[in-house]
């Protein structure tokens, strides 16, 4: 089905004791504003492991391959599309076009996140109608660098070829010498916000559909399921996902179908219902359990719904409840 609704989220990115998104060029150090120490991660990180999760569970579905694929050249993509829409080498705008439009219907993110496809030959560039901001944290974070003893080397012995010769070698040196230090960069604990938008008007242009946000919702509740490394520590999204879905106000069907496309209030209001804060009681979050979350549903706009989804294989439970306050953990 097309998706006839515009769309904002929110979703909580918890991270215990590790690096939820190092900087190359601070020496891989978690990222933080310096003028207030609250960490964030970054949006491009944020769709990596959404493109990750949708490889990995969708990897035999058409029209679900990923674009931006680990160690591999974008180009490539954009050859085949042009192949497979006999535009080889061609800029006429027509096949320009149709090149575009095979990379859309093949690639997931491609009509979800857009593209620029002219880097090789030339297939357009595509508006995605998916972003997603950085994530930040919503109390300070502490980035921490410890010292590790890696309890081996990985020496290039000059003149060594097989393993006989590496171990002559070893037995030479001193123990002291076989052994290394490292550092590794962490936070005790972070917890982030993350926010997204769904414009239905671009999504007609690239067909990203309500099939593809379900798959979109999924990913996001699972996408730290299935990248667990020692880097990371323990990463998780806190559910539920928090919702916004734009339906309209006119009596008129078709006004109204415009109105759900357009939206009824703007996003950063919307936004703004959504209230987390550390407890007061608590010194040093550890947990999500240490901060109070909560929603005023008494300012939702007219023509806007709230839902919550919590399991990735459920249906969005919407509900615009009278109750001054909802709590969203518990």
């Amino acid at each position: 089905m097309a998706l006839n609704n515009r769309y904002e989220f929110l979703f909580y990115i918890e991270c215990m004791n590790g690096n939820p998104n190092g900087d190359p060029d601070m020496g891989n150090t978690p990222r933080i504003d310096p003028q207030n120490m609250h960490g964030f991660i970054t949006d491009v990180a944020i769709k990596r492991r959404i493109r990750n999760y949708v490889q990995t569970a969708y990897a035999d579905k058409v029209g679900m391959r990923i674009i931006m694929q680990n160690a591999t050249n974008i180009n490539k993509a954009i050859a085949e599309a042009h192949e497979k829409t006999d535009g080889i080498a061609s800029k006429d705008k027509n096949k320009v076009n149709a090149a575009r439009n095979y990379a859309c219907d093949n690639f997931y993110d491609v009509r979800t996140f857009g593209a620029v496809l002219s880097t090789g030959l030339n297939a357009g560039q595509v508006r995605g109608p998916v972003q997603i901001t950085f994530a930040k944290s919503i109390t300070p974070v502490l980035p921490l660098d410890i010292s590790i003893t890696r309890m081996l080397v990985a020496e290039n012995v000059k003149g060594a070829v097989t393993a006989a010769d590496y171990e002559k070698w070893e037995n030479e040196q001193d123990e002291d010498k076989l052994r290394t230090m490292g550092r590794k960069q962490f936070i005790p604990y972070g917890l982030y916000e993350a926010r997204g938008f769904v414009s239905a008007n671009l999504a007609d242009e690239t067909g990203f559909n309500e099939q593809d946000l379900k798959v979109l919702f999924e990913s996001i509740l699972n996408m730290y399921e299935h990248d667990r490394s020692a880097s990371k520590g323990h990463m998780s999204v806190i559910a539920p996902l928090i919702i916004f879905r734009h339906v309209g106000t006119d009596s008129n069907a078709e006004q109204r179908v415009r109105q759900s496309k357009l939206g009824c209030a703007a996003a950063h209001k919307l936004f703004d219902l959504i209230h987390v804060e550390k407890k007061a009681e608590v010194a040093f979050p550890r947990s999500f359990k240490d901060y109070e979350a909560c929603i005023d549903i008494t300012r939702l706009p007219n023509g806007v719904e709230v839902g919550f989804l919590s399991n990735p294989h459920d249906n969005i439970t919407w509900g615009n409840t009278t109750d001054e306050w909802l709590k969203i953990n518990g």
